[in-house]
């Protein structure tokens, strides 16, 4: 895929993977996402569509609408990929051979990268990398070369091309950290499982202790009963008589 008219093959049938469009309608996109194709003309566009149509990879079809108000009657073709056009252009997506980081060549895969797969795009941006750290180096050891002969110009222009070569490079790097992030598995770790409180625990109600013989509760029947026999047998000690038992019912006074 050295051509140029290989690589617009290969932008048409990307651009036409979407769904169908017409001539005027595929050279608008083309022009807007891929610059190379800034100045794409009618005149190299509607040739290659015929060469693909003969190809069987794409089918033109009429409609009744046109794409704008100004367009002619050709303007109601529409394209549209064929079965087999579909085919190939699933089995060049899968290819990544050096000329797929060329130049030209590599803004028309990128802008297909979210119809490629993960090795594929993984090795396209490796090998793009790859060259445009050979290009760096090639223009430093030429600047370096060429110093005494050059004017201020010439090194002005050299090394505006090495800062767009530097940005290129960091931008590419930064995309393959990222490929390589999203294709290594993530290992969870099992989190800890939170002890549980002591108020989550089942319910047990608690009984209170019973109460001995000898404690009474003031506000009760038999602990105001209780106190009164306590008052009366300190009265009786105090009066220097026995006191009778706790709780026991005095004898009757003996009869005179």
């Amino acid at each position: 895929m050295r051509k140029r008219s290989d690589v617009l093959d290969l932008a048409i049938l990307g651009r036409l993977a979407s769904g169908p469009l017409h001539g005027y309608e595929l050279r608008k996109q083309l022009s807007a996402t891929l610059g190379m194709f800034r100045s794409l003309s009618f005149g190299s566009l509607y040739p290659r569509l015929r060469g693909l149509e003969g190809c069987g990879w794409i089918t033109t079809a009429h409609t009744a609408s046109l794409p704008h108000a100004l367009a002619s009657k050709r303007s109601r073709v529409s394209y549209e990929l064929t079965a087999a056009g579909k085919e190939h252009l699933a089995e060049t997506l899968t290819a990544a051979d050096p000329a797929a980081w060329d130049d030209d060549v590599f803004d028309v895969r990128f802008s297909m990268f979210a119809d490629t797969d993960p090795t594929t795009r993984l090795r396209i941006l490796e090998g793009r990398r790859t060259r445009v750290l050979e290009s760096r180096e090639a223009s430093r050891l030429a600047a370096a070369r060429n110093r005494e002969r050059r004017d201020a110009y010439t090194a002005e222009l050299q090394r505006h091309g090495l800062e767009i070569l530097d940005k290129e490079i960091g931008w590419l790097e930064g995309l393959i950290a990222t490929e390589r992030a999203a294709a290594t598995p993530t290992t969870t770790t099992a989190r800890p499982r939170p002890r549980r409180s002591r108020r989550h625990e089942s319910f047990r109600p608690v009984h209170p202790p019973r109460r001995s013989t000898h404690e009474f509760h003031p506000r009760c029947h038999r602990g105001r009963r209780q106190l009164r026999e306590l008052a009366r047998a300190g009265r009786r000690v105090l009066q220097g008589r026995r006191p009778h038992h706790q709780g026991a019912r005095p004898h009757a006074r003996a009869v005179r």
